[in-house]
């Protein structure tokens, strides 16, 4: 099945170490996305980079530190998407969340 609509993308960058009631909070936010019902959340794992505080954030790869960028990329329709901003109000800490307008297309297995 075929769907398509107008919504909204945000991605989120911030630390592996980031927490949020001593989980990671990338973790946190994908379980809250789940429970929001939203489309699509995934989490990407970057090797290097920096944010708002200007800190260089490294995977354990590269270096002794085991601090990697995060990006998490969610895609909804705009009702769904400000569903989770307040939540991401209080668990973000630090980092940068980017909000697009976007035109998606949903791909979904028939059932049965």
């Amino acid at each position: 099945m075929k769907e398509e609509f107008v919504g909204r993308m945000l991605r989120i960058h911030f630390g592996e170490d980031d927490k949020w009631q001593g989980k990671p909070l990338h973790e946190a936010i994908l379980r809250k996305c789940r429970e929001l019902d939203i489309a699509e959340a995934i989490v990407f794992r970057g090797i290097e980079g920096y944010g708002s505080g200007s800190r260089i954030r490294r995977s354990g790869h590269w270096s002794f530190s085991k601090d990697a960028p995060i990006q998490l990329s969610i895609v909804d329709t705009e009702e769904q998407i400000g569903k989770l901003i307040p939540f991401l109000d209080t668990a973000l800490e630090e980092g940068v969340v980017t909000s697009s307008a976007i035109e998606a297309i949903r791909y979904v297995r028939a059932k049965g």
